[in-house]
């Protein structure tokens, strides 16, 4: 084990998606449970506000952080069981390893159930935290458990999918269990026999405009989504942005079909309880999308996606969120809410 080591005043620009320049006023890495461990008992670690780091893919800097940023770097990706008489074989995969990475690695193995969640940004750690979700599947649908260090005491708790409790783009490490637990591994419980969703959004039609009419496998449906997000989402690299900024509302029927009569070319989809509407078309058909301000503003492909264009403040990006979530209420009367963590 190597011995962890605090570093001071370290710009988190690197470690956001967003590029923003907010500053950690203490951070350090870890690679294994043992190195967390380590870093948990530390003094200075132990009186101060955390944040764990994954790949900065779902934060919003607003200021700097006034505590310690422990960037998660625990690796490894592992089959660890083949049941055959299910069919299924579970995957072991290090919090700190990205999640496409996994995804690969899982086509490579010739195993799915999680291509419909290619090129995802951000870690297998914080995938489970909100339970990432894309083109009609979710996390939990092939989640089997996570291991968590207890930040107050070091110990490693198993969590199964109910004790994660997990909703729409949430989980208890959301709500009741916040800042109390460290992710250090997640098993996924996959498929040898695939059983492909590609009824969702544009994946059938990209399929056949790449000459796939029937029988597709799990890499091509996972080809066709990565096609699909790299036409509509802007890349970090080239772009600041967190994906995703606004949660899709879920509507009460009746309100649907009040906005259904209004707007008759609103989508919708069924879920348990009412209706799933795009954020991002109550965005585009309240003005904002392609809205500039300076080296800020709205996606011009994508109205859900807020960007930084250089050297934007958080703030900015924040101040322009609520305007958005301002306009939208008042022109719809639904409330928009953050996917994005703002910090």
């Amino acid at each position: 084990m190597r011995t962890p080591t605090l570093e001071t005043n370290v710009s988190l620009r690197p470690y956001n998606t967003f590029g923003i320049d907010a500053h950690a006023q203490l951070f350090a890495r870890f690679a294994s449970a043992e190195e967390l461990r380590a870093l948990l008992q530390l003094p200075d670690v132990q009186q101060a506000e955390k944040l764990i780091l994954g790949g900065g893919s779902n934060l919003l800097f607003t200021k700097d952080f006034e505590g310690v940023v422990l960037k998660n770097e625990i690796r490894g990706l592992e089959i660890t069981e083949e049941d055959t008489a299910s069919g299924t074989a579970l995957v072991r995969a290090g919090a700190g390893e990205s999640w496409h990475g996994l995804v690969q690695f899982a086509l490579d193995q010739d195993l799915s159930g999680i291509e419909n969640l290619s090129l995802i940004p951000g870690t297998v750690g914080a995938a489970p935290l909100q339970n990432i979700g894309a083109y009609g599947a979710e996390l939990q649908d092939t989640f089997e458990y996570l291991e968590a260090m207890e930040i107050s005491t070091g110990a490693v708790r198993t969590f199964d999918r109910a004790a994660c409790g997990f909703g729409y783009r949430e989980s208890v490490f959301k709500g009741p269990l916040k800042n109390q637990f460290i992710v250090t591994s997640v098993v996924f419980r996959l498929l040898r026999e695939a059983r492909l969703n590609v009824s969702y959004g544009a994946i059938a039609t990209t399929l056949q405009d790449m000459g796939i009419d029937t029988d597709p496998t799990p890499r091509q449906v996972s080809e066709a989504i990565i096609s699909i997000r790299r036409s509509k989402l802007p890349d970090p690299a080239e772009i600041g942005n967190a994906g995703s900024f606004f949660k899709n509302p879920e509507l009460s029927q009746h309100k649907y079909d009040e906005l259904k009569a209004a707007y008759p070319d609103l989508p919708g989809y069924p879920v348990p309880g009412g209706v799933k509407v795009p954020a991002a078309w109550l965005i585009e058909h309240s003005g904002w999308k392609g809205h500039r301000r300076g080296d800020y503003g709205v996606h011009d492909r994508q109205a859900l996606v807020l960007v930084n264009h250089g050297a934007a403040r958080g703030a900015d990006i924040q101040a322009l969120a609520y305007e958005i979530i301002a306009s939208v209420r008042a022109k719809f009367g639904v409330e928009l809410h953050p996917e994005v963590n703002i910090m």
